[in-house]
């Protein structure tokens, strides 16, 4: 059973309606919706297999879905690959980051959509625009012409977002930014995803991390077995219930140590009141 609470309304930028998914005999997705506001991040969670890489690749054009409907900034669209996704304004981080190690930073920010200056390069114009990118993101990034394979982990994921905002893009979604990276690191991506809020984008935010997904998303959406099991307003939930959704079961470690923790709040507070 679904649980849904109420979040505040905002402006919609992208609605999937009624999605459907199937490869062969197995259904991937089954009726799925999701909604994502303007200026808002939606996290999208679940355990393996629930679903939550088929629906990323249905929004970035890699899967066409077999039946629903996807509405981008009140239009519905039909997106037909990633190139068309792309020039929609629908930007994807995947998790492998798809940077080359041997080249700077200016050359992966714009590795495929170089800037030309008659038969030139604009290397000038894109070294300018890279530091704005880095700017607007508040980055940690020494230089510009640093080669990939000379960044931590964190700075490389900054490069992978800030190459997502070369298209002015709408929605940008985040799949596993955080997954391997050290706690500094995590809180450095964090700010990143803080700062696409700020900017009035639209954020998916695909992990598997509840402290990550609870210090900045605004709702959380919840899949199980391909379907939506339950969307929550984050600051008005809790780690186990999120994890009884997941599972679908109420019966697990954390939903147990969150009660022995209130039992034990409720009892020391009736002994002060007896005091």
């Amino acid at each position: 059973m679904s649980s849904t609470v109420e979040a505040p309304v905002r402006e919609s930028v992208l609605s999937l309606t009624g999605i459907n998914k199937r490869f062969g005999a197995v259904q991937a997705l089954t009726d799925v919706s999701l909604e994502v506001g303007a200026g808002e991040v939606v996290a999208l969670v679940g355990d393996n297999g629930a679903g939550k890489s088929t629906l990323v690749k249905v929004i970035s054009g890699v899967y066409q879905p077999d039946e629903g409907s996807i509405t981008f900034a009140g239009r519905q669209i039909s997106v037909g690959g990633p190139s068309d996704a792309q020039s929609l304004g629908i930007a994807t981080v995947f998790q492998d980051l798809a940077l080359c190690d041997n080249l700077d930073v200016v050359a992966n920010l714009f590795l495929g959509q170089e800037w030309r200056r008659g038969p030139f390069i604009d290397e000038v114009g894109m070294e300018k625009e890279a530091w704005r990118l880095l700017r607007t993101l508040s980055a940690k990034i020494p230089s510009v012409r640093i080669p990939i394979a000379g960044l931590s982990g964190g700075q490389r994921q900054t490069v992978a977002i800030a190459r997502s905002l070369v298209g002015n893009p709408k929605v940008v979604m985040l799949d596993e930014p955080t997954a391997a990276l050290g706690v500094a690191q995590t809180a450095e991506v964090l700010n990143l995803v803080e700062r696409l809020r700020e900017q009035g984008l639209g954020v998916i935010l695909i992990s598997h991390n509840m402290a990550d997904v609870q210090a900045v998303s605004d709702r959380i959406a919840v899949l199980r077995l391909g379907r939506n099991a339950a969307e929550f307003v984050t600051s008005q939930t809790s780690t186990a219930e999120l994890v009884a959704a997941i599972t679908g079961a109420s019966d697990n470690v954390v939903t147990a140590r969150a009660e022995r923790t209130t039992q034990r709040s409720a009892g020391a507070q009736q002994q002060g009141d007896e005091q």
